[in-house]
């Protein structure tokens, strides 16, 4: 009779922790599902202001919008250095003429 009651006694501590950690995985479990729901929100979002922005929520397009818009940007820099440097060039030579 008695290891019955020790069994018994171990089996519901057992059950005990068993419904902890249920609890503890459920909760998780609802806060998960709000973070998808939370992140797929957002997700829509962003592709409605990428499609209202560049016309398009294609992650490929946009990845090539960007790069086009790169390579465009560093043409500029390139472009405004030598420009720069005319300018410089110019003001030297004005300055030598003096």
């Amino acid at each position: 009779m008695t290891s019955r009651t020790r069994l018994e006694s171990d089996s519901l501590r057992r059950l005990e922790d068993l419904r902890k950690t249920f609890d503890k995985l459920r909760a998780e479990r609802i806060r998960a599902e709000g973070e998808v729901e939370r992140l797929a929100r957002d997700l829509d979002d962003a592709k409605a202001l990428a499609k209202a922005e560049l016309g398009t929520d294609d992650e490929e397009e946009i990845r090539g919008l960007i790069e086009t818009a790169e390579a465009q940007n560093a043409k500029l820099v390139e472009e405004f250095g030598a420009a720069l440097g005319e300018v410089e060039a110019r003001l030297r030579q004005l300055g030598e003429e003096r």
